[in-house]
């Protein structure tokens, strides 16, 4: 209810345009499978997941960094970097542990060990898919905790895909098996506003100054 508020609130300072957007899209969004980026450090694959991302109706990614910040290039995200929120954690199990204890089921995207196919793959729960780096692919660590492994299917010589095509790829046909399914993967009330708050907040100048000037008035009432 506050997040509703608020952005009830912000919505004077969007423009009719960004404001049609944001109610269009906002109920499309999913945070159902999650993806989880293994310290990538090629600025232009970073973007590209963004972008493929956000196209695919997801507004979350969770980077793991270690040696390399996660940090995406602005002119390949072409504006994605706006509605799409990166959560930043360390490149340990830990992590790991931590988005599966928010419920998520860890999917290693890897031919490793026995994997399943991408076509074969059923979607039941919320799926954390976890992507390697540009030169190792996903770690052994990681590919001993995952609960799953994932692999696309290769017709040629090339073994393996870059990273920022495989994110596409499996986001596009998770996101087309779930809109095929009976599953309620769409983001719940409370959720959906508090995205709307942080769409709002990225769409406005001085969005953040903004903001806290609204919440401190609130907090005197």
């Amino acid at each position: 209810m506050k997040n509703q508020q608020t952005f009830e609130y912000l919505q004077q300072f969007l423009t009719e345009e960004r404001l049609q957007k944001i109610n269009h899209f906002a109920p499309e969004s999913s945070d159902f499978v999650l993806p989880v980026i293994e310290d990538v450090f090629q600025f232009r694959n970073a973007a590209a997941i963004v972008r493929s991302v956000e196209a695919c109706g997801f507004h979350k990614i969770v980077a793991m960094e270690s040696a390399h910040e996660f940090n995406p290039n602005l002119r390949v995200t072409k504006g994605a970097e706006t509605w799409v929120e990166v959560e930043r954690l360390p490149h340990t199990i830990d992590s790991l542990k931590e988005i599966k204890n928010r419920g998520y089921k860890i999917v290693a995207v890897s031919p490793e060990n026995k994997a399943t196919l991408l076509s074969d793959f059923q979607i039941t729960e919320p799926v954390a898919l976890v992507f390697g780096t540009e030169a190792e692919g996903v770690s052994k660590e990681v590919l001993d905790f995952a609960d799953e492994t994932l692999a696309i299917p290769m017709y040629g010589f090339t073994r393996s895909f870059n990273v920022s095509v495989a994110a596409a790829i499996c986001m596009y046909e998770l996101k087309q098996k779930l809109i095929k399914s009976n599953l309620d993967y769409k983001l719940s009330e409370e959720k959906l506003w508090e995205m709307k708050v942080r769409w709002a907040v990225n769409s406005i100048k001085s969005g953040e100054q903004i903001l806290n000037h609204y919440l401190k008035k609130m907090k005197r009432f």
